[in-house]
Formats: structure tokens, sequence, C-alpha cells
């Protein structure tokens, strides 16, 4: 049977004021938001899809989807196994599945003309999403992420891959949550405290934590990988993009999806416009959500027409 999260916010209710939606996924839970003006007509563009990486959820995008759904349709995603979404212990969590779920999910609620905005793993996942279905894409909005093969992983991470050790430290210890919120931000004491326990709230087992370690064991750094093969497709196919508005927020000062993983997004997409924000490191949401809102904001608007 799935281990299911409670949707229990006592301590940042506020901070995810949101109500929750639920896809079934042959059974399983698959949590989303779907915050927006009731009426289409009052609609400015096509819809924002939030796509989270690890180990996030949906939390992450409150303040951007606060900020855009006055006339904006926002829909944000839980990963299997993340957030509010059910989490089995006997699950595919691979990139491939969590594609096919994000596919899934737009099919279901028959999203057209769609913006990508995507964190971490959920920026390949979202491009996995669009490579399979480019007609419904029209824009992205990409932070800190990659979406091609690349051999850098940082030792902190790579040493949660060590047999045992990293069950241990990500399962048992929740090392791997705990620790991002003051190495994934500039400055620790910007986070508040119904921030962390928003953060941490869906991960607070053994059996919760089971996403959070096999999306570290899922990063595909060589060919002989499993998710290997979905990797080189989902950057094959990249290029069909290159003309599509394209938004890159970028904390500068992240340790994990570094400059490097920068400059290679901008070799692949030239025309797309980068703001690079100096002080922010890799949950640049939390470091400068003011900034991220704005540049977000006026990308739309130019993009709109």
């Amino acid at each position: 049977m799935p281990v299911s999260s409670v949707d229990r916010r006592a301590g940042f209710i506020e901070e995810y004021p949101f109500a929750s939606h639920f896809l079934d996924l042959d059974g399983l839970r698959y949590h989303y938001l779907e915050e927006g003006p009731p009426s289409p007509l009052i609609r400015a563009g096509g819809p924002l899809l939030f796509v989270h990486g690890n180990p996030t959820w949906s939390f992450a995008w409150r303040n951007l989807i606060r900020g855009l759904s006055d006339a904006r349709r926002c829909v944000a995603v839980d990963h299997i196994g993340c957030g509010l979404s059910d989490k089995p212990q006997n699950y595919a969590y691979t990139l491939a599945q969590h594609v096919n779920n994000l596919v899934r999910l737009i099919e279901a609620l028959d999203l057209h003309n769609i913006t990508l905005v995507g964190h971490d793993w959920g920026g390949c996942i979202g491009m996995g999403a669009a490579v399979r279905l480019p007609h419904r894409f029209r824009r992205f909005v990409l932070m800190n992420t990659a979406a091609f093969p690349s051999t850098r992983i940082p030792l902190r991470i790579a040493m949660c891959r060590i047999p045992v050790l990293g069950p241990l430290g990500v399962r048992g210890l929740n090392l791997f949550s705990r620790a991002a919120l003051w190495m994934a931000v500039s400055d620790r004491r910007q986070v508040s405290t119904a921030a962390r326990r928003g953060y941490l709230a869906p991960y607070n087992s053994w059996a919760n934590r089971i996403a959070v370690l096999r999306f570290v064991e899922d990063i595909p750094l060589r060919p002989s990988h499993p998710s290997y093969p979905t990797l080189t497709n989902i950057e094959q196919g990249l290029t069909q993009f290159v003309d599509h508005p394209m938004l890159i927020v970028w904390g500068m000062r992240d340790w994990c999806f570094t400059p490097a993983f920068l400059d290679e997004w901008v070799r692949r997409f030239p025309r797309a416009e980068v703001q690079r924000l100096g002080q922010a490191s890799h949950y640049v949401f939390e470091d400068e959500p003011d900034a991220v809102l704005a540049h977000v904001r006026r990308f739309l608007h130019r993009h709109d027409r």
C-alpha cells in the first residue's frame, strides 16, 4: 500500500493557502495546485506549469503563484513521492516515470500554450514533457537546472549515493532535506520558520523520504545508468525550442548547478533572456523572491502579445 502525505499544514498554512487537487495515476494520488481567475476571459496568456526539483515540492513556488495567479492560470505539481502526492515504497522513481506522470497531467487538464517554469529536476522533467508534447508548449522559464548530460556532481551529493550510508543519511536522518535549507540558500536566516516547516513537512519519516533518495540515485552520470537514454533523448529534443521565448533566472552562488550549467544553456539557446542574480544560490526563489517574480512577470508580459 502506498504511504500518503497527510495534508497537514499546521505552522505554514499562511505560506501555502492553496486548495489541493489530485489526479489518479493508476491508484496513486498525484497532487497539484490550480490557482487563477475563475473566468478564462480575464486570464492572460496560457497556463503556467510549475515543476519542482529535489528535495522540494510545490511549496517552493508559493511566492510566484501568489504574485501571478491574479491574472494567470497557475498549475503546480508534486511528483509522486514528493509533497502531498502519494509515496509508494515500490515504484519506478525514474526520470522517465516522472515525465510520463507530468504528460498525463497535461493531457488530463488539456493544457495548451504552456509556459513551463522549472527548477532543478523540474527543468529536466518539464523539458521531457515538452519534448513529448511540443505542440502544447509556448514559453520556458528555467532556474538552476539542466536537461542534458553532465559528469559534474558535488561531493556532498555523491556521498548520498553511497550504499548504506546514503539511505541512512537521506532517509534515516533527513540530512538531504534539512541541509538544503541552509546549503541551497545564500543566507539561511532569510528562510522563515514557517517556510522551513513547509519544506520539511512532507518528508517526516523514513517512508516519506523515499523519493528524496531515489532522485539522488537517479542522477544519470554515465551511459550505463538506466536513466541516461531518457536524458539524452530529452537533450536531443531541445533544439526544436531554440526559437521559443525563454527566460533563464540563475542564482550565481549555486554550488550544485553552477554557472557552468548556465553557460551550457546559453550556448544551446543564444536568444534566451538571462537574468543572473549574483547573491542568490540554488533556491533562487527563496534568496530573491521579489526579483524572480519581477523578471518572470516582465517576461510573460512581453511575450503575451
